[in-house]
């Protein structure tokens, strides 16, 4: 991946009437490719990712490669279901953006609803180390409170 440093923090935004959000400069440039392109990407209930392009598009390769290999050796035969379910998975889980000006995001249809916040609701901004998050807040605080006492596991296995 082409980034080289993570991305951490977290704060508090709004989302405006029009379904718009401000980002930090900070953490939009570090999920903005050269180009200009973002990729939105639906996480899990009442969160969503922002990616550069490149790196999630290679994620994304790199992946389907390797189920492609799968499928040309005969090897997906018994699991047609599966590979349809993460079709339809694929087909509506990522679209590409533009930031507009001063670090906004337009939050799409489709994604409005899976973020579950009203236009004037609060969001919680995450560094996420590769990407950023987009939380709905009271799925980030349950999040947080199952996860953080995994923490210094987590770190001295990463770290080690």
């Amino acid at each position: 991946m082409a980034t080289n440093i993570l991305i951490t923090g977290e704060i508090k935004r709004t989302l405006d009437e029009r379904h718009r959000l401000t980002l930090p400069t900070e953490m939009a440039n570090a999920v903005t490719d050269e180009d200009g392109k973002t990729v939105l990407v639906k996480e899990r209930a009442g969160c969503l990712s922002l990616w550069r392009a490149a790196d999630w598009q290679k994620r994304l390769d790199d992946g389907i490669a390797i189920i492609e290999q799968k499928m040309s050796a005969g090897r997906m035969e018994e699991r047609w279901s599966e590979v349809q379910r993460l079709g339809r998975l694929l087909s509506t889980r990522s679209k590409d953006i533009q930031l507009a000006k001063r670090s906004r995001v337009l939050v799409p249809e489709g994604f409005r609803e899976f973020l579950n916040v009203k236009p004037g609701g609060e969001v919680m901004i995450v560094g996420a180390a590769i990407c950023i998050e987009i939380w709905n807040p009271s799925n980030w605080l349950e999040l947080l409170q199952a996860e953080m006492p995994e923490f210094s596991p987590l770190f001295k296995d990463l770290s080690g």
